[in-house]
């Protein structure tokens, strides 16, 4: 499965440049590469991120999560999110697990990474205990 530039040079301006706070990314079956769907400003929620993937079919996900920790601490990390939801069709599911890891290492930096199948595996609480 080939990476599109786009991906590489998209996930570069988050994570140096804070450009972006989300991107959505799928893979294109017909050309066999993962491009990047859509990008979320720094202004836009977690609630806007998770209603920005389909319900019904499987994509990858880079969020840029800002945290205070218990010593007042202003942090980021950023996650690699899986999203692989029980209705999509099986092929997808097949072509998302297989394509994942060499896909993740072109992203260098991702710091924590999050599997989910419905949108409660990806919750905010979940996604705030992974972040410490």
């Amino acid at each position: 499965m080939a990476v599109h530039d786009d991906c590489k040079l998209k996930f570069l301006e988050l994570k140096a440049k804070r450009t972006y706070r989300y991107i959505v990314f799928k893979i294109e079956e017909k050309q066999k590469q993962v491009v990047v769907e859509k990008l979320g400003e720094p202004s836009q929620s977690y609630d806007d991120f998770t209603s920005s993937l389909p319900a019904d079919e499987c994509r990858y996900a880079v969020y840029d999560f800002d945290f205070v920790t218990a010593e007042n601490c202003q942090k980021s990390r950023i996650f690699f999110i899986a999203w692989s939801p029980d209705t999509s069709r099986v092929r997808s599911k097949m072509i998302y697990a297989s394509s994942k890891d060499r896909f993740k290492r072109e992203l260098d930096g991702i710091q924590v990474e999050l599997q989910a199948t419905d949108p409660t595996e990806m919750g905010l609480d979940v996604i705030r205990s992974r972040a410490n």
